[in-house]
C-alpha cells in the first residue's frame, strides 16, 4: 500500500499506529494489574493487540516507499531506524496480551470457583505477568512517542515559519 487516494499512505497509517500501540498497551496493563479488567475486555484485548501488530509493518512500509520518494535528509533516516524498532515492541504487546487473555479465561471467576489451566488469582505469576506488561507497554509509548516526533521533525523542521505570514486575525 503506498497512496491512498492521492496521499502518501504512511502519512494516513502512522495515526492508526500513533492509536492502537498506546490504547493496546494501556488495555494490557489493566487487564494485566487487575484481573475483573481482563476478564471484561475479554477476546477483545488479544485482537487490539493483534490489530496493533499488523498495523506497524504496513505503516513501516508505506513509510519506507514514502522514504524513496522524498529528497534524502539526516531527519528522514533517523525516523526511518526508529520506526525499524517498533514492531518488537507491538510483537510482545501481542504476546503478553494473549497470555493475560488466556490465563484469565481459564482462571476461576470467583475465588472457590473450580478452574483448570494456569493459576492466574497465584501473586507471583500475576505480579511477573505484571511487571513484564508494564515494561513492554512503557517501553511501546515511549517509542512510539520517539518515532513520532522524529517524524514530525523530519515533516516540519523547515516547512512553516516561526512568525505569522497572514493577517492579525488568521486569515
Amino acid at each position: 500500500m503506498t497512496l491512498i487516494n492521492g496521499l502518501p499512505a504512511h502519512v494516513l497509517l502512522v495515526h492508526v499506529v500513533v492509536v492502537l500501540i498506546p490504547l493496546a498497551a494501556l488495555a494490557l496493563v489493566a487487564a494485566a494489574l487487575w484481573p475483573q479488567a481482563a476478564r471484561r475486555l475479554g477476546v477483545l484485548l488479544p485482537v487490539l493487540a493483534f490489530v496493533a501488530l499488523v498495523s506497524v509493518p504496513l505503516t513501516t512500509n508505506a513509510g519506507e516507499w514514502l522514504e524513496r520518494h522524498v529528497e534524502e535528509d539526516a531527519l528522514v533516516r533517523r525516523h526511518t531506524e526508529l520506526g525499524d524498532g517498533l514492531l518488537p515492541w507491538a510483537l510482545g504487546l501481542f504476546v503478553l496480551a494473549a497470555v493475560v487473555w488466556w490465563a484469565g479465561r481459564r482462571a476461576p471467576a470467583e475465588p472457590g470457583q473450580g478452574g483448570s489451566g494456569m493459576r492466574w488469582s497465584a501473586l507471583p505469576v500475576r505480579i511477573i505477568v505484571g511487571v513484564l506488561s508494564l515494561a513492554v507497554a512503557v517501553g511501546a509509548v515511549v517509542d512510539v512517542y520517539r518515532i513520532g516526533d522524529s517524524g514530525a521533525k523530519a515533516a516540519w523542521h523547515d516547512a512553516y515559519s516561526k512568525t505569522a505570514t497572514g493577517s492579525e486575525n488568521g486569515s
